[in-house]
């Protein structure tokens, strides 16, 4: 008889976790398991990539009357008496416009605020997965029954006191937390130091043959243009160092480089960007294309892949450039050092813009240590699908 599985993450809106899940999903032995997929957002562009054997669970009812303009879930609202719902989103948009919050309190307002009115999954599983921290775990240790739990983190995971109080009732609830590097576990040790034997390490699963064929599948830039091309993808947030990367491309273009600068990803400093960009004349310079649910193209054409991150969990997007031959040059964030060999495959730079510029201008102008790189990128192993290996052992 098939093990039951239900995986639980925010939506498949392309970052990494969700990258990730999409691989691992790809793995699985559906022989041997069933699998549910829980999402709290729908009508992103990876579930285009969800295999076929993969049940997507419909959306949860707060799930769809939150996608509703606050007009018409007022209406519903008096319609179907439904006022409970109503003031739980209230209670949360009142609470969120007070003052800029981490992602860690945001998720805390958002579970105090609303999962009175979230309903419980009826389904018995044998695993259940929550692949992402925050809202994801709330609702797995919460509002699912499984013989079996385990919670994902895929950043390097910070808490102050207030926060690591709420949420280690939530842990308390799950067999194991697995960490997507050993940096992510340190930090995640920092605010539990009690968890040591709880946490398992397993790396963010990614395929070369699968990004390999990706990459060949579709074309990427279609703007003739035939100077430096430089790339980073990720979501438009702080976390990503979006600000440093704009000072960056300032810099850039004031020492004459010929290059572009493009941007794959989407998120709540878009405007922000968009301002700054127009401001410093930068249009012609950094190029933000949006999202797409295959960026390998992207990857593939691009002649220096740039990383310039505050914190990451592991770093996907620089493993998945390095599968496909790419120099990268990256900041110093906490997991750079579990694939970047600083000088090797790609150049590991101080976390601040005069250092990114530096180290973009040394592969541009120095072909031969660029070269090396890239020689040095063809004969590294590639991906790390024997992880999947660590996920059947996890889960028995």
């Amino acid at each position: 008889m098939k093990k039951s599985l239900l995986f639980v993450i925010d939506s498949l809106v392309g970052a990494g976790a969700e990258k990730s899940l999409i691989t691992l999903l790809s793995q699985l032995d559906y022989k041997k398991y069933s699998v549910d997929l829980m999402l709290f957002a729908h009508g992103e562009l990876l579930e285009e990539l969800v295999p076929k054997e993969v049940t997507m669970l419909r959306p949860l009812r707060y799930t769809d009357f939150s996608r509703l303009s606050f007009k018409n879930a007022f209406i519903y609202s008096l319609r179907k008496l439904e006022l409970k719902m109503l003031i739980s989103r209230l209670k949360y948009s009142i609470k969120i416009r007070v003052k800029k919050y981490s992602n860690a309190q945001k998720a805390r307002l958002y579970w105090e605020s609303v999962s009175a009115v979230i309903e419980e999954n009826p389904k018995q599983y044998d695993i259940a997965i929550s692949y992402a921290q925050g809202v994801p775990t709330f609702y797995t240790a919460e509002k699912v029954n499984a013989k079996r739990k385990f919670a994902w983190v895929n950043v390097s995971y910070r808490l102050n006191s207030k926060e690591a109080n709420f949420q280690r009732k939530f842990y308390e609830q799950f067999e194991k937390i697995i960490a997507v590097s050993d940096s992510a576990k340190e930090v995640l040790l920092e605010t539990f130091p009690d968890y040591n034997n709880k946490i398992k390490i397993i790396y963010d699963i990614n395929d070369p043959c699968f990004i390999s064929n990706m990459a060949n599948l579709a074309e990427g830039y279609k703007d003739n243009f035939d100077g430096i091309r430089i790339l980073t993808i990720g979501r438009l947030a702080s976390q990503k160092g979006y600000d440093i990367a704009l000072r960056a491309c300032k810099r850039l273009k004031e020492k004459g480089a010929k290059f572009k600068w493009y941007v794959l990803g989407k998120g709540p400093l878009l405007k922000e960007m968009q301002r700054y960009i127009r401001e410093n004349n930068l249009s012609e310079y950094f190029v933000l294309l949006g999202v797409t649910a295959n960026p390998y193209p992207f990857i593939k054409d691009c002649d220096i892949y740039v990383q310039t991150s505050r914190f990451e969990g592991f770093g996907l997007a620089i493993a998945e450039a390095r599968m496909l031959n790419i120099p990268v040059v990256t900041t110093r964030f906490d997991a750079v050092y579990n694939q970047m060999i600083d000088g090797k495959n790609g150049l590991v730079v101080d976390m601040n813009d005069a250092a990114i510029c530096e180290g973009i201008l040394k592969l541009i102008h120095n072909k031969e240590l660029r070269q090396k790189i890239v020689c040095y990128l063809q004969q590294e192993k590639k991906g790390n699908i024997d992880e999947i290996n660590k996920f059947y052992e996890l889960i028995g």
